[in-house]
C-alpha cells in the first residue's frame, strides 16, 4: 500500500515489476504517469507504509533538439522532460505540428525563443488536451484543438495559454488543423487588423504558394478583396489560381511592379504583404496606390535597405512589421478570439481549407527542413510524432 504525497488528482501508475516492496524501496521508483489532469508538483514522492520516501522519475517525452546553431542536420529527436503545465495553461498531446521560416531561423540561431518559452521549435500545433490548469475554465480534458504556440510544437506534447487555443475547425482533420493557427493569426493580424483590408481593395501577396499565401489568397476573396500573387514557377501560379487569385505573376520571367501598374490602371495595389523584405522594397513602394499599405512579415531578401522618404510623403504610404512570437500572451489572445470568430466560419462555410503539401515524422525533422529551405514546396509542412 502505497500513499501519495504533493499530488492534488488520482494518478494511475505502472511500475517495473519487483519481488517485495523492500527492494522496490531500495531503488527509485520509474513511474509511468498515464494521465495528470492538474499540475504534478515535482519532484513526486511515494511513501511507504514504513515511512520511507521514494523518488518516482519526471514524465518524458521525445522532442526535436537544436544540438547547436546550424544545418538541417542539428535537428535531433530527444528524450526530455515533459513541460510543467501553470494555472492558465493546457497540455496538448501532439498530434501534429506545422513547420514554419522561423523554425529554420531559429534553428541557424538568429532567431532565439521569448523568455519563457519552450526551447524547442515549433510555432503551431494541433491534438488532444490531456491535462488543464486550475484556472482554465473553457476547455477540458479530451478536446481536440489547434494552438498558437510560442515553441515547442516539434515534441509529443506541449503546454500553451488557455487563449491561444483553437477549437478543430468544423471539416478539417486534426492533423491538417496544425497548418492553420500561425497562418491564421498572421495573415489577420497584419493583412485584416493593422493594415485594414477591406472589400473591393486590391491586395498583393508575394510568395503566393507558401502556407502564408495559400491562406492570404483565401481569406481575401472571402472578405472581398482582388488578390494579385507572385511565384516563381508555373505550377506554383497554378495553384494560386485554383485557390482564386485574380493576377498570378512569375516573378522570374515579369515585372511585377509594371504588371501590378497594368491590373489596377496605373493606380498599384493598396495592401501588399511581404516576407522578401529588403531586396523587394525600392518595388513594393513603387507598387502601392496612394495611402497603400506595405507590411513586411519576413526577410528572406536582407533587412537593410535606402529608403526615399519623399515616394512615401507624396503618396502618403505606410510601412510596418510585425510577428507574432514575442507578443504577449495578451495580445496573442485578442488575435486568436477574433481568429475564431471571423476565420473559423469561412473555413466550416469552405471557402477556407489547409493546403498541406507533405507530412514528415518528428524523427525527420530535418529532411522536411530542407524541403522547406528548397522553397519546392507549395502549402504547409507538416511533422507528426
Amino acid at each position: 500500500i502505497l500513499e501519495l504525497h504533493n499530488v492534488h488528482m488520482p494518478v494511475l501508475l505502472q511500475f517495473h515489476a519487483c519481488s517485495d516492496i523492500s527492494r522496490a524501496e531500495s531503488n527509485v521508483i520509474h513511474g509511468l504517469i498515464i494521465q495528470h489532469p492538474s499540475k504534478l508538483i515535482a519532484p513526486l514522492f511515494l511513501r511507504t507504509l514504513s515511512g520511507r520516501s521514494l523518488l518516482l522519475s519526471t514524465p518524458r517525452m521525445k522532442a526535436v533538439v537544436i544540438t547547436s546553431p546550424g544545418g538541417p542536420e542539428v535537428l535531433q529527436l530527444q528524450e526530455v522532460r515533459e513541460p510543467e503545465l501553470k494555472d492558465d495553461e493546457v497540455l496538448i498531446k501532439v498530434e501534429a505540428t506545422a513547420l514554419n521560416r522561423a523554425d529554420t531561423v531559429q534553428r541557424k540561431g538568429s532567431y532565439p525563443p521569448p523568455k519563457g518559452a519552450s526551447e524547442f521549435p515549433g510555432l503551431e500545433c494541433s491534438g488532444t488536451i490531456v491535462a488543464v490548469g486550475k484556472k482554465v475554465s473553457r476547455w477540458k480534458i479530451g478536446d481536440e484543438v489547434c494552438a498558437l504556440l510560442s515553441g515547442g510544437g516539434y515534441a509529443e506534447k506541449v503546454a500553451v495559454p488557455d487563449g491561444q487555443v483553437l477549437p478543430l475547425p468544423h471539416g478539417v482533420s486534426l492533423q491538417d488543423a496544425a497548418s492553420l493557427p500561425e497562418v491564421a493569426c498572421t495573415v489577420w493580424s497584419t493583412v485584416f487588423m493593422m493594415s485594414r483590408l477591406s472589400a473591393g481593395e486590391t491586395f498583393l501577396i508575394h510568395g503566393g504558394s507558401s502556407g502564408i499565401g495559400t491562406f492570404a489568397i483565401q481569406i481575401a476573396k472571402y472578405q472581398g478583396a482582388k488578390v494579385l500573387v507572385t511565384a516563381g514557377s508555373e505550377e506554383k501560379l497554378a495553384v494560386c489560381k485554383n485557390l482564386g487569385a485574380d493576377v498570378c505573376i512569375n516573378y522570374k520571367t515579369q515585372d511585377f511592379v509594371q504588371r501590378v501598374k497594368e491590373e489596377t490602371g496605373g493606380k498599384g495595389v493598396d495592401v501588399i504583404l511581404d516576407h522578401i523584405g529588403a531586396s523587394y522594397l525600392k518595388q513594393n513602394l513603387e507598387s502601392l496606390n496612394f495611402d497603400g499599405r506595405l507590411f513586411i512579415i519576413g526577410f528572406m531578401g536582407g533587412t537593410v535597405a535606402e529608403v526615399d522618404l519623399r515616394v512615401m510623403l507624396a503618396r502618403r504610404l505606410t510601412v510596418q512589421s510585425a510577428g507574432l512570437r514575442h507578443r504577449s500572451p495578451e495580445n496573442k489572445a485578442v488575435i486568436v478570439s477574433e481568429v475564431e470568430k471571423i476565420v473559423w466560419p469561412a473555413i466550416r462555410a469552405g471557402k477556407v481549407k489547409p493546403v498541406v503539401y507533405k507530412s514528415f515524422p518528428l524523427s525527420e525533422a530535418a529532411e522536411a527542413h530542407r524541403l522547406m529551405e528548397s522553397s519546392e514546396h507549395i502549402g504547409k509542412i507538416l511533422l507528426v510524432p
